[in-house]
């Protein structure tokens, strides 16, 4: 088996890597480039580096994670449980599960384009002003929206900043994307929806400056790019997945339940 390891630059977790590359060499395993697991040590953070690591290699890879600090929603092992891991690991006993990506498209004045994926959300704000931009719905306007900003989210990203905004929580097994408004403007003059929005993956949304603005864009870990000179910003599922291994049972409701609320009643 090829692997890599995206580790979060601690003592704690170089030395768990220091360790799991020994262990896993010594079993013929072999560190590569060009990895069929790649293994994050650390927390979500971390996961979302190693996804951008090898995003060129997304359909060619399954990513499994070691957390070292707070559980979190893409690592499934402690440190104490290493040892089964690579027991896990030696005999390929896993099962992939995909969960579905953002894709971004980005038209500008100049007839340029950029295309990005993102693994948990994207956010989109005016860079020093009111957020004023259409947005269409499978080609169809459906509002303009004024405000702060947007978040486009995915299903296993549903729980993060989305989260912190009002927005629902989604399975990962749905394939949608969801948009939540960041203070919008809701007046007798301008209305929005005001509520976060679903969408399934065959559909899209388009979102237009009204006037020529520079958007702060930020997707995933990455810090916020100023994106200038935009004239549409295109949010969908994308067609390509990214696959984590399962070794055992551990639902999302289950994560769900251990990151945001009390321990288990006895």
């Amino acid at each position: 088996m090829r692997f890599a390891i995206v580790e979060r630059n601690d003592e704690r977790s170089r030395a768990l890597k220091n360790e799991l590359t020994s262990e896993l060499e010594q079993r013929g395993h072999v560190e590569s480039l060009n990895p069929e697991i790649v293994i994050s040590i650390g927390g979500d953070g971390t996961m979302l580096q190693a996804f951008h690591t090898y995003l060129d290699q997304v359909e060619h890879i399954t990513l499994v994670g070691i957390h070292t600090g707070h559980l979190g929603f893409y690592a499934d092992w402690r440190p104490e449980e290493m040892k089964e891991l690579i027991h896990h690991l030696d005999g390929k006993q896993f099962e992939a599960v995909e969960y579905p990506l953002l894709e971004l498209k980005i038209d500008y004045a100049d007839g340029s384009k950029n295309q990005l994926l993102a693994l948990n959300e994207c956010t989109i704000k005016s860079f020093n002003q009111t957020m004023v931009c259409d947005l269409s719905i499978r080609g169809d306007y459906f509002e303009t929206f004024r405000g702060d900003g947007l978040c486009i989210s995915t299903p296993s990203g549903s729980t993060a900043y989305n989260k912190a905004l009002g927005g629902a929580i989604v399975h990962p097994a749905l394939e949608a994307i969801q948009i939540t408004e960041m203070a919008s403007i809701n007046n007798r003059v301008y209305r929005t929806i005001g509520s976060p929005m679903l969408l399934p993956k065959h559909h899209d949304v388009e979102i237009r400056p009204v006037n020529p603005i520079d958007f702060q864009l930020t997707y995933d870990h990455f810090a916020s790019i100023v994106h200038q000179n935009v004239t549409a910003i295109t949010c969908r599922v994308s067609n390509q997945k990214v696959k984590f291994a399962r070794f055992r049972s551990f639902p999302f409701w289950k994560r769900v339940r251990e990151s945001f609320l009390a321990e288990e009643r006895t």
